[in-house]
């Protein structure tokens, strides 16, 4: 049965990497990958021509579709817009209409990208870490929220950080079995010493942890996390944490690897149906230039491949591909370095899909 992939390009530099990443899925189906591909848009794009950043009828089509892959939102020209419209909007609500609550972000470092992080090769060669980040509760979407004026005249900001038992053993249950498949330890991260929300989380991780008796697990609180993965972040396997706490450490992570432009993203629901999308934003300021990596939409796509195609041949045939084509010194320009040959968004995109 012919597969359908909803592919939503975005802003920025959104059309330029996801129409890269198509290309590698063309020349799949010339070899035999039964897909059909449609386009549609979000966040600004679709404000512009829907006045919403995500019309129903989109969500309709993702919905339908067994995948969507998804290039980036947001840019300066509408960030004037009332937040209840503003492009990132659009991807939320996929996210939640969707139930797409666990967010898997590899930081794997190719071994040819060693001298392009920013830490030394010795700290960093061989990475491959796995974040696991709740995508659909937490801090971002717990109400009330909102910008309220107390008595005395003064502004005030509040927003709700909360959390289900359910939601947390859902999140926790998807990382201990990617920790299964893979080296078996997982680190849990929280803030439990101040509050309670992840005192809770805690408490529920090691609940789960009793049907995992084969999986090392590791709590540690968020800020050393976050200094333990640029001091050693080889110790880590599978880190598992909540929405925010898990949007700031991938980030931290993907710099790891030399470039947040080489992290892939799948937020999977619970029959791994997903939405794959590069961990990157949507980069106005370079947009339209033809400079952008499209390498992390493309490994996106591979994550796709495995997660909601089934097609595991197929994605280690994008992951091979992708890696010969560094080997040959190609190199767009946030990961180019002396002796290196860069090239373009479409070139990179063009290598790949002939290496396939």
């Amino acid at each position: 049965m012919t597969q359908q992939i909803l592919i939503l390009p975005g802003d920025g530099i959104g059309p330029e990497i996801t129409a890269e990443a198509v290309k590698v899925l063309t020349a799949l189906q010339a070899d035999g990958l039964d897909i059909q591909m449609t386009e549609d848009l979000v966040g600004g794009a679709a404000y512009d021509v829907h006045g919403v950043p995500l019309a129903d009828a989109t969500l309709e089509k993702a919905k339908q579709a067994d995948a969507i892959l998804l290039g980036a939102v947001g840019g300066y020209q509408w960030e004037s817009l009332d937040i209840s419209v503003r492009p990132e909007k659009g991807l939320l609500a996929l996210r939640s209409n969707l139930e797409l609550f666990a967010n898997l972000r590899p930081a794997y470092l190719f071994a040819q990208l060693a001298d392009a992080s920013t830490l030394k090769p010795e700290v960093v060669a061989g990475l491959d870490i796995l974040i696991v980040r709740e995508l659909t509760g937490g801090i971002y979407f717990g109400q009330p929220r909102g910008i309220r004026q107390l008595d005395n005249g003064e502004r005030q900001g509040f927003n709700t950080y909360v959390y289900s038992e359910s939601e947390i053993k859902r999140i926790v249950q998807v990382a201990f079995e990617a920790a299964m498949k893979r080296n078996k330890r997982l680190c849990s991260v929280d803030k439990a010493n101040v509050l309670e929300v992840t005192e809770l989380w805690r408490e529920v991780v090691n609940e789960v942890a009793k049907d995992y008796p084969e999986v090392e697990v590791q709590h540690m609180y968020v800020d050393n996390a976050a200094m333990q993965l640029v001091l050693n972040p080889k110790q880590f396997d599978v880190m598992v944490t909540g929405n925010m706490f898990g949007d700031i450490l991938s980030d931290e992570a993907s710099m790891l690897t030399g470039s947040i432009g080489m992290l892939a993203s799948a937020s999977l629901d619970a029959n791994n149906k997903g939405m794959y999308e590069p961990s990157h934003g949507s980069a106005p300021d370079i947009a339209g230039k033809n400079i952008a990596n499209p390498l992390a939409t493309i490994l996106s796509a591979a994550m796709m491949l495995r997660y909601s195609l089934g097609r595991e041949d197929f994605a280690v045939r994008v992951e091979e591909a992708v890696s010969r084509v560094l080997d040959k010194g190609l190199r767009t320009a946030d990961i180019w370095s002396e002796g290196m040959q860069k090239v373009s968004t479409s070139e990179m995109g063009s290598a790949v899909a002939a290496e396939l």
